[in-house]
């Protein structure tokens, strides 16, 4: 069995083409409700294996594009589908890429927008090292604390993950609101 070829594709592309295809979203809901591109479906990243099934039978209908704010998260959602046999391509630069180059971004009515994930990580992990460094100055073991945050983020540049992120996903202002559609009913649409 071959692997099929997973691409990045530039943002000038992408708008040319966005007709041609299904758009998927790997960010949190959170983060999908604060700006997507336009038509774009949430399948957030920690939840894909779950979508396969429903993936592989929009695939098999047009080309998938996976977007997240950067570009990093979409790579990654290219991949894990590409591992899977399903062909897909990400979106280089992500949202932010589609915004600064002048593309509209859908926003639901009301929506909450909450900081993009890797702010929210800059923010954790500072606010931590700058604990165990305060904390260090009374007691010399905290310093451990800024150590292993920054062994941490290490790991996460090596890796290409984060575990920070996916504990901040889980956190209520990361969750999608009320009104927006549930996972069950986006795979549905995907699958229709």
């Amino acid at each position: 069995m071959t692997t099929p070829v997973t691409l990045t594709t530039p943002v000038a592309v992408a708008a040319a083409r966005l007709p041609e295809f299904t758009v998927v979203d790997v960010r949190t809901p959170g983060e999908f409700a604060g700006g997507h591109v336009p038509g774009a479906y949430n399948i957030p990243l920690d939840r894909l294996d779950e979508a396969a099934g429903a993936l592989r039978a929009t695939a098999a209908r047009g080309p998938l594009l996976i977007v997240c704010a950067s570009g990093a998260r979409s790579a990654q959602g290219r991949d894990r589908l590409g591992a899977l046999g399903i062909e897909a391509l990400s979106l280089d630069g992500g949202t932010r890429a589609w915004a600064a180059a002048g593309h509209p971004v859908e926003r639901p009515a009301g929506a909450r927008t909450p900081w993009p994930m890797d702010r929210q990580v800059r923010l954790a992990a500072g606010s931590l090292v700058m604990a165990g460094f305060a904390a260090g100055l009374a007691r010399r073991p905290a310093h451990w604390l800024s150590g292993l945050i920054g062994a941490g983020l290490v790991f996460s540049a090596v890796t290409d993950t984060c575990g920070m992120a996916m504990l901040l996903a889980r956190l209520p202002h990361n969750r999608p609101d009320a009104d927006a559609a549930p996972f069950e009913e986006t795979l549905l649409r995907l699958a229709g």
